[in-house]
């Protein structure tokens, strides 16, 4: 008779991954959370559509007003999902939570229910659901459309410098705590960026201002890490904060006005698809630069020479490069964008474009036709 090998105590046993029902129910949560955040995601992918609504109740010289309105209310939703739902949790516990978050879309649901929004019936479609090549035509309609969204897709790249970085050197300042309250309140930027917009809107060259804004923000990026002071920190994050409203709400004042109001939704769409995939791609890229090779290289007796005169002492001085150099770019991007032809032909095509009647108009001219 063959008695068996002992076994290797530094081999794991091949086990089953689920074995108990406390790890059944553990799966089960992770299926949860995973399709909750699929549909949430999807849910606020198909609510960036909605904007398009601006160009069907709003009267054009009043859209950059309304986008400004857009960006406020994103600024209140996400200060509200950042902190009060963080702190929910703790005192609350995750099932009071969650009770929350669902009366609340419970609670919206049914307020769209209670709207009414006059509109066309849609033609049925006879192609493909997905309309890629429909969504490329109607950008290629607008001369120079195509590059303003390259150029925000671009600025959005060197955005995920921040998105990969920010918490990074914000806790080389700040407790966690601390740090979760500085971000929160300086997210209400966001809000006042928003409220200005909407007060003020963009001027008559909404192109020339999203430049502009945008090398404001690079410059402020590339400054608010020069030394290692918190108030600098916590007043540049705030600052740049309130500048992206403006690029966001330019960008969707010109799609509004030369795109086709039927054509507006695949315009969106593309555009979204781009930029949103921007960011965490050059996040991904980044950190791993940052950590392997600057600032390694910043902790160098060689790297604080070259560079101490502009950044001086600090813990986390190779944050503090990246960031100069990534604010610079922008500016220097953005500045040289004033010098192309698809700045002047998108300028030209949103000059000349044709009022799109709202429905606000639309409904106006019904009550002045008289009844037969």
């Amino acid at each position: 008779m063959t008695t068996p090998a002992p076994a290797d105590p530094t081999v794991a046993p091949r086990t089953r991954l689920i074995r108990t029902p406390n790890e059944r129910v553990f799966l089960h949560v992770l299926v949860n959370t995973a399709a909750a955040n699929i549909t949430t995601s999807y849910l606020w992918f198909a609510l960036t559509f909605w904007v398009y609504l601006v160009t069907l109740l709003v009267p054009e010289e009043r859209h950059a007003n309304a986008n400004g309105l857009v960006g406020t209310v994103q600024g209140i939703a996400f200060i509200i999902t950042s902190v009060f739902s963080g702190l929910s949790v703790g005192p609350l516990g995750m099932g009071w939570t969650l009770l929350i978050a669902i009366v609340a879309t419970a609670i919206a649901g049914v307020h769209l229910l209670l709207l009414r929004i006059p509109e066309e019936q849609p033609a049925a479609s006879v192609g493909r659901g997905v309309d890629l090549r429909g969504a490329i035509t109607a950008v290629r309609l607008a001369p120079g459309l195509f590059a303003l969204i390259i150029f925000s897709t671009f600025n959005n790249l060197i955005g995920g410098v921040y998105i990969a970085l920010m918490d990074p050197y914000g806790l080389t300042l700040f407790s966690v705590e601390a740090w979760g309250t500085v971000f929160g309140v300086a997210a209400t930027g966001f809000i006042v960026g928003g409220v200005l917009i909407a007060r003020f809107g963009l001027g008559r060259n909404p192109i020339r201002t999203m430049l502009l804004v945008v090398a404001g923000m690079g410059l402020l990026g590339a400054l608010f890490t020069i030394r290692d002071w918190w108030l600098l920190y916590a007043v540049g994050i705030w600052l740049y904060m309130a500048l992206v409203p403006a690029v966001e709400a330019a960008e969707q004042t010109v799609i509004q006005k030369v795109v086709p109001y039927g054509s507006q939704g695949r315009v969106f769409g593309f555009a979204a698809a781009f930029e949103s995939a921007a960011a965490p791609i050059t996040a991904f890229l980044i950190a791993p630069i940052a950590e392997f090779w600057v600032i390694p290289y910043m902790e160098t007796p060689s790297g604080q020479q070259t560079w101490g005169w502009l950044l001086g002492d600090g813990e986390a001085r190779g944050i503090a490069l990246v960031f100069v150099f990534a604010g610079l770019a922008m500016v220097v991007i953005a500045l040289l964008a004033f010098a192309t032809r698809s700045y002047r032909l998108i300028t030209e095509q949103y000059r000349t474009a044709p009022e799109t009647p709202s429905q606000t108009e639309s409904e106006t001219e019904t009550e002045r036709t008289p009844a037969p």
